[in-house]
């Protein structure tokens, strides 16, 4: 190992960490107070205070950045990563982490070219979560009856919105007002969206049947807070249907996307969102006037055709010819039939009753009453039979049913809860025992320190009119006392001390 020499540093001063560290902070900020840096975007971190810190970088370099609370909203494009900026604020040290960084005052993409180019990418990757998908997107109802309007109650917009409605079909309109441009664009655009989701069907405040949000034109950074990821989110996720009119016809922001029609204008947004009243009664005009001579028509058709129809039928007359004749002649057999029906019936009676005697009854009963008989005698020892083998299949379980089985789980559950009730004495036991004793501790303590062991070495305690009584001033202008031993108390009238007042004072004009 070399040797230093001493002397060749014995002059050199000696700094500690933080005296270099400011050093170094003071020669940086004199030198780059204010500076202005073009660079890309790197890593972007937005913790929940607010702050941003970010990189901004080159192909061969990085400077760390950091912008506060306040700058960072009053932002209108937020940095991303990728994009290329051009980043005002004032050099400057970090001593905790032996860092130089740029605190950024303002921050503002370089030139319109990044601008688009961050919109593209954000653009690419809202498509790619399906957002602009045509299969979500929602049919507008055909005649709305409340119509909600997104856009600045005080701008040219909202005159057009409604005077264009009420030419076409007047409807209900229901405005909510938001800044169309600036930082507080894209919250209250999204806010109101979801906001007109919210409400009740039929409520006090009821629910539109169609979103309009509308802006007129103006350049990108005008335009800029429509294509906010919220805002384009929201639209994404609205269930009323909705129109974009943002800008002029040219004019292309990433709602127009997320939206269920896009209207190139917002007195267009009004054409799509009714029809045109007039044209609707005209229609309906025409539409009754054709029914009525579709009708007219149909019905002469028809009438010609039964008229027609009627002429090859015949005659009524002719019809019933033939069933009148068929009546007559049917009418005619009737009561031969009837005659000879009854005549047959008589016959089969006549002969059914010859054969119903009085003995064949009593010998067909008197057979019945014989089986009856001969059944009731094997039914009494067929019952015995079923009797006694059923008393012999119960004596047979009975012997199998003791109650030693039963004895012995009674003796063993007796035997458990035995010891389950030691347990738990023994438990108690132990849970009483410590806070017993903790109290004759404290009891034994309380003893020693209060004041009638004091009592028994001779000492006593004063109280006047039931208070404790500690000087003389206080004694005297007690009532009575009572002084208090260790073996009891005794009390001291005021008689007593006022005599003794006045014997040791004495009367005015005495001798001493």
């Amino acid at each position: 190992m070399d040797l230093i020499d001493e002397g060749t540093t014995g002059n050199a001063p000696e700094f500690t960490v933080s005296e270099l560290s400011g050093a170094v902070k003071r020669v940086i900020e004199g030198e780059f107070g204010f500076v202005r840096v073009r660079g890309e975007v790197g890593r972007v971190s937005r913790p929940r205070s607010g702050h941003v810190y970010l990189d901004l970088k080159d192909d061969r370099s990085v400077i760390s950045g950091v912008m506060w609370k306040g700058v960072a909203a009053r932002l209108d494009q937020q940095p991303e990563e990728g994009m290329e900026v051009i980043a005002t604020g004032r050099l400057t040290t970090f001593p905790g982490q032996s860092k130089y960084q740029i605190v950024i005052d303002d921050i503002r993409p370089a030139g319109m070219g990044a601008l688009m180019a961050m919109l593209e990418k954000r653009k690419a990757a809202l498509a790619a979560e399906g957002l602009f998908a045509t299969e979500r997107k929602k049919a507008l109802p055909y005649l709305p009856e409340i119509i909600g309007v997104v856009t600045s109650p005080s701008g040219a917009v909202i005159r057009d919105i409604l005077h264009r409605l009420r030419d076409r079909f007047p409807r209900k309109v229901l405005i909510w007002p938001v800044a169309v441009q600036g930082a507080a664009c894209a919250p209250d655009v999204a806010r109101a969206i979801a906001g007109f989701n919210r409400l009740s069907p039929g409520g006090a405040l009821p629910r539109p049947d169609l979103i309009i949000v509308a802006r007129g034109g103006g350049s990108v950074e005008d335009l800029w807070g429509f294509n906010e990821e919220i805002v384009v989110r929201a639209a994404a996720a609205s269930e009323i249907p909705l129109i974009s009119a943002v800008g002029h016809e040219t004019d292309t922001t990433l709602i127009d996307f997320a939206a269920d029609r896009r209207a190139p204008t917002p007195t267009a947004a009004a054409e799509i969102a009714v029809p045109v009243r007039l044209d609707l009664l005209s229609w309906v005009g025409e539409a009754e006037a054709r029914m009525r001579r579709a009708l007219g028509q149909g019905l002469d058709r028809r009438g010609q055709r039964l008229r027609d129809l009627s002429r090859g039928l015949p005659r009524l007359q002719t019809l019933l010819d033939g069933p009148s004749q068929r009546f007559d002649l049917l009418a005619d057999r009737l009561p031969k039939a009837l005659r000879g029906s009854v005549d047959r019936r008589r016959v089969t009676l006549s002969e059914t009753s010859g054969s119903l005697r009085p003995g064949l009854l009593t010998r067909a009963l008197a057979a019945e009453v014989r089986g009856l008989r001969e059944t009731g005698v094997r039914l009494a020892p067929g019952l015995s039979r079923v009797i006694s083998a059923k008393t012999e299949a119960l004596g047979r379980r009975a012997d199998r049913l003791t109650p030693r089985p039963i004895l012995r789980e009674i003796a063993v559950g007796k035997n458990q809860l035995e010891g389950l009730s030691r347990r738990l004495a023994e438990a108690g036991q132990a849970q009483v025992k410590g806070p017993r004793d903790r109290l004759a501790a404290l009891g034994r303590l309380h003893e020693t320190l209060g004041y009638e062991a004091t009592l028994e070495r001779g000492f006593a305690v004063v109280r006047g009119d039931g208070h404790v009584v500690t000087t003389k001033v206080d004694a005297e202008a007690a009532s009575g006392l009572e002084i208090q031993f260790a073996d009891g108390r005794m009390k001291i009238g005021g008689a007593v001390r006022k005599s003794k007042q006045v014997m040791d004072k004495p009367e005015q004009g005495s001798l001493f």
